[in-house]
Parts: structure tokens; C-alpha cells; sequence
């Protein structure tokens, strides 16, 4: 099967030549540009067209020949290679992935063009912070002097947004399924965070989008709701081994990303607005976004790190 082509193919009327030379494949021996995140996001747009077109299961070769081909386009190759991973590693790893899709209802990919846009998108997190090392394990993550309790900032009402904890025992679960089936709407649903802590610039942001969010939605809309933070890479796969769409390596493993709840806001007419500050502080180079679908992931850029830090001395009083 032939992979489809973008152009519009032959048209009535005499030959014109070309404006501009056709884009060109980097050849093996070549050296990407620099990355350019937004020209990324462009090219990954496009290229999603192109997956969604191949989207039923006899075109599984198709699919792989045309994401081998796609991935080498500048823009593209360019993030890919500044990645821990390197372009090739990130190629076989989308591959990989894209072989072994199974969808099912915990996945936030629901078919497979949603499961490339989450894994290629968010390898702008892993390339901004390629340097910084991972929480390996449950254990580094609840030991680091770089992450901050919330629930002790929360009792200090330090705290902009609101999260949920996962029950840690039958009663605690058990009480959270009553509530749930009596107050079904009352709170997203998700399994809430597994870790409690943050890094404190994140959590600048996380009050800054809050902040932002209280003002511009709509009366009697709920706070800013975090789904996920801090992840330990042990976690990861345990996520990975239960179905969820938990790419590896991750921003969260890097403590730099987190969920922000989005569904649940369309109750309250509120989530094209929170999609705007999202989608306007990315324009801005702060943050990464990605659509997850019910749940939208963003990233601190390095480039906001020293404001954000200095924002949360500020407001902590330190």
C-alpha cells in the first residue's frame, strides 16, 4: 500500500514551476538544525493528518513507512536528536510504541493518532530538560530536598489549585467510591496524585495559572484541578503495566510536568477558557502543552525557571 501523498496531483493547465524547492529528507550524514519548538509542533500537526489517514489496521506498514520518513524532516528530526534518547532511539521508541497500541479505557490515547500526538509532543519536555536527572524511584521522590510537601502548603492556604491524593488504604478507598456513586460530578475523575510534592517552580506556576484561571472563568467555576505531578520513572511503568499512555522517558519523571483537569470544566463552561491560558503561555515559551483529552499535560521551559523560582520566594516569604 502506498503511503498517501499531500500533494494535490496532477492539475488542468500548463506546467508551473515550482516557488520553492520541495522539502528534503535529512540524509543519515547530515547534522539537524536547532530545534525550534513551534516549528516542531507544525510539523508534528501535519504529520498527524497524515497518521489519522492511516488509522485502520491494514495499514500498519504504511504507517511505518511514513512515520520513518516523517521523523526525518528537519524540524522534527532536529527535537527528536536533542532528546536523551538521541533520533534514533526516539524513532524506534515511537515505532515501538505505535506496534504494541492496544486502546483501552484507561488510556488517555484514544486511537492511534492520539498516541502519537502524546508521545511526539511531549519529547519537547525531555529535550528541554535532557540534563536534569530522573527520580529513578518511589523512594528519591519522596526524599528530595528539590520537591515541597502541597499538603503542607495547602494547610497554609498557600495553594492556588486543588488536587486529590489516591486512597492508600480499604477504608480510604472505600469512602471515595461512596462519595463518588452519591456525588458523582462533584470532583474529576481521576485516581488522584500518587505523590504529594512538587518542584517549587511548578508549583509558582501551577498558582500563577490559578490565579489566572479564578479570574477569567466563568462565576462559581471550581479552582484549578491538578490530575498528576511528580512521577518516579518506577511508577512510570507501573502506570505503563496497567494500560495507562505513560511515555518513556517523561517530563513528570523529571518533576517538571504536570495534568491539569480539563473535562470536567466543560460543566461549568470554563474549559475553552483554560485551554486559552494554556495555549497562550506555550505561544509565550513558558510551558509545553499537550491534549491528552480529558486531561491536558504542560512543562515548565527552562526559560521560565528563574522567574518562577523567584515568584515562589516571593510569595512564600523566603
Amino acid at each position: 500500500m502506498r503511503v498517501p501523498s499531500r500533494s494535490p496531483g496532477q492539475q488542468p493547465g500548463p506546467a508551473v514551476a515550482p516557488a520553492a524547492p520541495a522539502r528534503r529528507l535529512p540524509t543519515a550524514g547530515s547534522r539537524p538544525p536547532e530545534p525550534d519548538p513551534a516549528a516542531y509542533r507544525a510539523a508534528v500537526t501535519e504529520l498527524l493528518v497524515e497518521v489519522g489517514a492511516l488509522a485502520d489496521a491494514p495499514s500498519t506498514r504504511a504507517r511505518q513507512v511514513l512515520l520513518d520518513q516523517r521523523l526525518r524532516e528537519p524540524a522534527i528530526a532536529a527535537v527528536l536528536d536533542a532528546t536523551p534518547q538521541g533520533f534514533v532511539g526516539a524513532r524506534e521508541t515511537l515505532l515501538l510504541e505505535v506496534a504494541r497500541y492496544q486502546p483501552n479505557a484507561r488510556s488517555s490515547a484514544a486511537d492511534l493518532t492520539a498516541l502519537v500526538r502524546i508521545y511526539l509532543l511531549s519529547r519537547i519536555d525531555v529535550m528541554w530538560w535532557r540534563d536534569v536527572p530522573t527520580f529513578a524511584t518511589d523512594a528519591q521522590v519522596n526524599g528530595s530536598t528539590d520537591l515541597v510537601d502541597l499538603e503542607w502548603l495547602r494547610r497554609r492556604d498557600l495553594l492556588r489549585f486543588r488536587y486529590l491524593e489516591q486512597p492508600t488504604g480499604v477504608l480510604h478507598r472505600g469512602w471515595r467510591a461512596v462519595r463518588r456513586r452519591v456525588l458523582p460530578d462533584a470532583t474529576p475523575r481521576t485516581a488522584g496524585l500518587m505523590f504529594r510534592r512538587a518542584r517549587r517552580e511548578v508549583v509558582a506556576l501551577l498558582n500563577d495559572l490559578g490565579r489566572e484561571f479564578a479570574l477569567a472563568a466563568p462565576r462559581g467555576t471550581p479552582p484549578l484541578w491538578v490530575t498528576s505531578l511528580v512521577r518516579s520513572a518506577e511508577h512510570q511503568y507501573r502506570l505503563r503495566r496497567l494500560g495507562y499512555a505513560a511515555m518513556v522517558p517523561s517530563g513528570h519523571c523529571l518533576g517538571w510536568a504536570a495534568d491539569l483537569e480539563m473535562a470536567w470544566f466543560a460543566r461549568f463552561g470554563a474549559r475553552e477558557t483554560l485551554a486559552r491560558l494554556l495555549l497562550d503561555r506555550q505561544a509565550a515559551g513558558e510551558i509545553n502543552v499537550v491534549d491528552e483529552g480529558q486531561a491536558w499535560h504542560i512543562c515548565l521551559a527552562p526559560a521560565a525557571r528563574r522567574r518562577l523560582r523567584r515568584a515562589y520566594e516571593a510569595e512564600m516569604g523566603i
